[in-house]
């Protein structure tokens, strides 16, 4: 019978977080495999620019930022394999990962599958993303500043979203399907004395009007019928994100809006596994947070394999 390989970390996903990981944890020893279903990088990917990750004063492309993680990774000997993880068994001794590119074992696995937002679901909207339509305020506000931007959403994370643009944009116009917000009271005072921020209750957006850039969209009420359009340089889509957790549903703990139940420590419920970045129960998602969280995992990890031999 042939000797399975196992390995001593196995990191499920690419992005930031996945190959912080898999650099603390090569450069620790460890034989490390991140397993990535399509390129390295993730959502961070999909960046055209990113202002807000130390160490870059002219900003970087998401892409780039990515591979250089990547590459850093690979150079202490982490390995990559391109595959599409289709079942774990995170409670088996090793740890089993099937995918489409056989099956892999591990002492230890850190989770950094990543959340992706929700979509409007409107035409254009994946085309024009980074062309005028956005899903973070934090990662993308800067590209508005004076200008007129629309916010979609009412809960937290467009109250927030809202907020932080009233800072740097000349008119902030949030879109609301209801005619009051979801988000937290701590939201509501700032935003109603914000005397840029203008709300467009009882609507919902339904066309993205744009040429080579978004130039506007189309707003319809849901209690008149009524149908307006609001030029805008930027649309901000809050409705909140989708936890990539399918596969550890009924092995990990995971919140009532779906993310992994794990604190700073990025430990969980099972021994030896970890949850690394935005697929974490965390009040920030962002690049410097999701690699901070890679670090976290390998010190935690060392702790348990020192412990279990």
């Amino acid at each position: 019978m042939q000797e399975i390989h196992v390995y001593d970390m196995i990191v499920v996903g690419g992005g930031p977080g996945g190959y912080t990981a898999a650099l603390y944890a090569a450069r620790a020893g460890f034989d490390t495999l991140v397993l990535e279903k399509l390129s390295a990088g993730g959502q961070m990917a999909l960046t055209e620019e990113i202002d807000n990750y130390p160490g870059y004063e002219d900003g970087i492309d998401g892409f780039t930022l990515a591979e250089r993680m990547q590459q850093q990774a690979q150079r202490f000997g982490a390995k990559t394999e391109y595959a599409q993880v289709e079942r774990m068994d995170l409670t088996a001794s090793p740890k089993v990962l099937e995918t489409s590119e056989g099956v892999f074992y591990a002492r230890t696995v850190a989770l950094a599958t990543g959340a992706n937002p929700r979509k409007l679901g409107l035409d254009g909207e994946t085309a024009l993303t980074g062309r005028g339509v956005a899903y973070c305020a934090a990662c993308d506000g800067m590209r508005y500043k004076g200008k007129t931007v629309v916010v979609v959403g009412g809960g937290n994370s467009a109250a927030a979203d809202a907020l932080l643009l009233s800072r740097i944009a000349q008119t902030v116009i949030l879109v609301h399907r209801r005619d009051t917000l979801r988000a937290t009271k701590v939201y509501h005072q700032p935003l109603m004395q914000a005397e840029n921020v203008v709300f467009r209750w009882n609507n919902t957006v339904t066309e993205l009007l744009h040429e080579e850039k978004l130039t506007g969209v189309k707003l319809k009420d849901s209690h008149t019928g009524e149908e307006t359009v609001i030029p805008c340089d930027g649309l901000f889509i809050s409705v909140g994100r989708t936890p990539a957790t399918e596969l550890v549903q009924g092995q990990l703990t995971l919140d009532r809006d779906g993310y992994v139940v794990a604190d700073e420590t990025t430990t969980t419920n099972l021994p030896g596994v970890y949850a690394v970045g935005d697929v974490r129960t965390k009040p920030l998602r962002q690049v410097v947070t999701a690699v901070s969280d890679g670090a976290v995992a390998v010190h935690m990890a060392e702790q348990y394999l020192a412990e279990n031999g």
